[in-house]
């Protein structure tokens, strides 16, 4: 009972004990926060980029796509064993080309892009594709058609030629000066293609954030809009020798990953159109796989390797095999980041240490008295343990607290510094994200928690024995 109550009393009254569990607290603190925002990106990120290339990937090295016809394909894998396991699957055809539009100022852009063709329906069915398309209509049944707003400004930038305005011209075949033949018939501008397929672009293609002069707020500014043209140019493989092929498309929609590559490069027509384009009728280069259960997926893969061997020009991988290098990254960052941010922890742990001794030293003659009485050596040894327990407990605690704060308001407290510092601590125009991602996971906190409250314990350790190895008769005379 005396080991508690001395436990709590120097707790309560010793300012050396108030120092000790600040230093865990902010440590612990600091862990959360990071390992909190750490977790939110790269839960964010997987997310995405899962739903981006769905379960498993079968993809072409070759240019001209499958050596078998798509519908070939899909049948073969439908009547395999592992037919029962899919869910859905979506054809795609991947390649690089050179998009041409035009910004408000009136002058041409030119850039290159990954352009992916496919059906939106299937797509969205592999993955999340739809909810990623800005217009909320689109999210629903995802589509290349044109809204009502794209429809009203491609017909005011190109409009038909009924609607233009009649030219004054005078009567035909009325005489013209010195002699001249009567005048021809005036013909109307030529009429436009109204049916120009739909194309959907990247969000971060599509528009440019900066920061209003005046409010310094972050605004977005949009150089391409539903309704607009652009001139895609892609090689074709039809034939022999490839050669380029040119299409016009007129913006329907905006793709919004908050994936910078994505958001920037891609962008997304109809397969059929694109297939007739490049000569690639019936096939494909990538078909995406979504099965009822991904605990499956490498038997999947297995099966799929049998149906379709690497020597025979197919590639198949799990969404994580795809992406292995990127997240492999993230995760090497994030332990990296413990590593670091945990010797915080560690330098308390130090405090502990020097702070304990000098208890030591100057309770020696108290601990002296308290062998006299009948204090074992394993009774002072637990009275300074358990301090250490104590002071790590509640600071671990205070810590967990104060980062699950943090954590939960992070952004509001980002606005604040960034108002008063007038500085943009997270920069959206880097991310794209509108804001900082946060993924607070209790066993992370429970792991750390445990962490700081063990590194207490073990840093009391050495005072503790000497505490306990103390002759009762020097350490009554000890002054």
């Amino acid at each position: 009972m005396y080991k508690f109550i001395l436990c709590c009393r120097y707790l309560r009254t010793r300012f050396l004990a108030l120092v000790c569990i600040v230093s865990v607290m902010l440590g612990v603190a600091t862990l959360i926060v990071v390992n909190s925002v750490m977790s939110g990106f790269s839960t964010k990120l997987r997310d995405r980029l899962h739903k981006m290339i769905s379960d498993v990937v079968i993809e072409s090295p070759n240019v001209q796509g499958f050596p078998m016809s798509v519908e070939r394909m899909l049948k073969k894998i439908q009547e395999s064993p592992i037919g029962p396991e899919i869910e859905a699957m979506a054809p795609t055809i991947e390649t690089v080309a050179m998009v041409q539009f035009r910004y408000p100022n009136g002058e041409n852009g030119l850039r290159p892009v990954h352009i992916i063709g496919c059906n939106p329906k299937q797509l969205s069915a592999v993955g999340g594709f739809g909810q990623y398309l800005v217009q909320p209509e689109r999210r629903i049944d995802p589509s290349f058609e044109l809204t009502e707003e794209a429809k009203k400004r491609y017909d005011f930038l190109y409009p038909p030629a009924h609607k233009l305005p009649d030219l004054q011209k005078p009567p035909l075949g009325a005489p013209q000066a010195n002699g001249d033949p009567p005048l021809p018939p005036v013909m109307p501008p030529p009429e436009l293609d109204r049916s120009l397929p739909g194309i959907i672009v990247g969000y971060a293609m599509a528009s440019y954030r900066d920061t209003d002069p005046d409010t310094g707020i972050l605004q977005e500014n949009f150089v391409i809009h539903p309704g607009d043209v652009m001139q895609i140019m892609t090689m074709g493989v039809g034939k022999e020798n490839p050669e380029p092929v040119y299409s016009s498309f007129i913006v329907c929609d905006y793709m919004k990953t908050e994936l910078g590559d994505q958001d920037s490069n891609f962008v997304f027509v109809d397969i059929d159109y694109l297939a007739r384009l490049r000569g690639m009728d019936g096939s494909a280069s990538t078909i995406q796989i979504k099965l009822k259960n991904y605990e499956h997926a490498s038997h999947v893969v297995a099966e799929l390797e049998r149906l379709f061997p690497k020597s025979a020009g197919y590639f198949i991988n799990r969404w994580e095999d795809k992406q292995s290098a990127l997240l492999s990254a993230i995760d090497v960052e994030r332990g990296i980041l413990n590593i670091l941010l945990f010797m915080i922890v560690g330098v308390a742990g130090f405090g502990i240490l020097a702070i304990f001794s000098m208890i030591v030293v100057e309770k020696t003659r108290d601990i002296g008295i308290m062998k006299s009485l009948g204090a074992s050596n394993r009774g002072i040894m637990c009275i300074f343990l358990s301090y250490g327990f104590l002071l790590g407990l509640v600071g671990s605690v205070l810590g967990s607290t104060l980062g699950v704060l943090i954590t939960r308001n992070i952004n509001v407290i980002e606005h604040k510094i960034s108002e008063i510092t007038h500085r943009e601590i997270f920069p959206r125009s880097v991310y794209y994200f509108d804001e900082i991602p946060t993924n607070i996971q209790m066993t992370n906190v429970g792991l750390i928690d445990i962490g700081a409250i063990a590194i207490a314990v073990f840093f009391s350790i050495l005072p503790a024995l000497r505490a306990a190895w103390l002759n009762p008769v020097k350490a009554l005379r000890f002054e």
